[in-house]
Formats: C-alpha cells, structure tokens, sequence
C-alpha cells in the first residue's frame, strides 16, 4: 500500500504518542491501531503492522527500565517463559477463533479494576509484602495474560500492572517495568503470527517504530522520575480510556 506525505505524518505521530502513553501506563494500542486503520489499512494488515510498530516501544521501555535496575529478570524469568507460551497459543487460536465473547467479559474485569485503584489511593506506593507466590504468579498469569494479548489483547498491561500490586506485592513503579518485559515477550510472538502471515506494512511499522522508540524513551524516564501519583493517575485514565473504547466497539458492531 502507498500512502501520501501526510499520512506518514499522522503514522509516526501516532506512535509518539502512543508510545509515550504506553510506557506509563499500557494502553497506546488504543492510538495506534485506529490511526492504522483509520488510514485505510485492512484490520489484518492492520493489527500485525501495530504489533510491529508497538514491539520497537516496548522493547524500548524495557531496555531503559533494565538500565535503571527497575526489573528483577532472575524474578520475572517464569513469566517470560510462560508469557510466551501463552501468547503462541493465543496468536494461533486467533487465527481460528471469534474473539467476540471476550468483549463482552473484559471491559467489566477492566471496570473492577479501576473502581479499586480508584478507592485504594495508597495501593502501589512502595513494596509491600506478596499475598501469592511469585512462581505460582508467574506461571498461572504469564499463560494467561500472554494468552489474552496474543488471541485479544486490549487492557493486557492494565491487568499485568495491576495483578503484579495486588498479587505479588510490586510498587506501581516497578509493576509497569515489569509490564513492559512481559508485553514485549506477547509483541514479539504475536509479530511472529502477523509476519508468517504475511500481514505486516514494513515501511509504515518501522516509520511508527522510530515514533514508538522515542516516546517510550521519554515516557518510562518520566515513570523513573515521577512520584507513584502521576502513575496512578495515568493508569486510571488508560483503563477508563480502554474500557470506553471496548464498549463502543462491542455496540457499535
């Protein structure tokens, strides 16, 4: 597909900002994908070039987060494995599966989440004491959630995120770096599904990778620096944002 100058702008755009929002918070797929689409992209082309795209800024997050000695990848190490399990069996059910059903569930688990962060001001401030077994933790939710971003997706971070507080006793801070590990482990296999498929726009996905890499970088420096607030605040507005837009979606098809 060949798009005019304007278009290209609108793509790396796109990626700034959703790149940005993503390493605070999760949710940038929510920019990123309908700019895609809204561009005349096909949902299939779509979906894979998004994954392309978002895999530059999660890759990106993680590298900086692991720089500043954020992630505990000898902790996170379960997780990665399972995560990656989850997220082939998911991407290749995809390929074979109506993920209707599933719009229907997540948005109320979504809502869950956000009444309880939003009552629960203090939850994430710093580390507190685990209420499950990191092991347990990461073999049952890496399969899990790694399956959801692989076959579904929407919300993945927002889940990781707040499961990492509330299960295992991470600070807010260290729950999104460990989100963006674990969501650049589901990009890289979902991409894998899109690339055998022949379903990823290289040109555009790399021109939104260089937009998705640079407002990663600034955004996980601002999770660096930020007080536990500002992520909050974010977080609430990402999971209010993906929970709007879930249910449009579901109604409006």
């Amino acid at each position: 597909m060949e798009f005019d100058l304007l278009a290209y702008f609108i793509f790396f755009g796109a990626a700034f900002l959703g790149g940005f929002i993503d390493s605070i918070a999760g949710g940038g797929g929510l920019i990123t994908l309908p700019a895609i689409m809204a561009m005349g992209v096909p949902p299939h082309l779509a979906l894979g070039t998004n994954k392309l795209q978002g895999s530059f800024g999660s890759f990106t997050a993680t590298l900086n987060f692991t720089r500043k000695g954020m992630i505990d990848y000898k902790e996170a190490f379960l997780g990665i494995i399972f995560t990656f399990i989850g997220a082939c069996l998911g991407a290749t059910l995809i390929l074979f599966l109506n993920p209707n059903f599933l719009k229907i569930v997540i948005p109320f688990l979504l809502i869950a989440i956000f009444i309880y962060t939003l009552i629960t001001p203090k939850i994430g401030d710093s580390d507190k004491k685990a209420r499950m077994n990191y092991k347990i933790f990461y073999i049952a939710f890496g399969l899990l959630l790694g399956f959801y971003d692989g076959f579904f997706g929407p919300g993945a971070g927002s889940f990781w995120t707040f499961t990492m507080v509330a299960l295992i006793g991470l600070s807010m801070k260290k729950a999104v770096a460990h989100t963006k590990l674990l969501n650049f482990v589901s990009n890289i296999v979902s991409l894998g599904v899109f690339i055998i498929g022949g379903q990823v726009l290289w040109k555009v996905g790399i021109l939104m990778g260089v937009g998705q890499i640079l407002g990663s970088f600034i955004g996980s420096n601002l999770v660096i620096k930020k007080e536990v607030k500002f992520i909050r605040t974010m977080f609430l507005f990402v999971v209010g944002a993906t929970i709007l837009k879930l249910l449009y979606d579901y109604f409006a098809s």
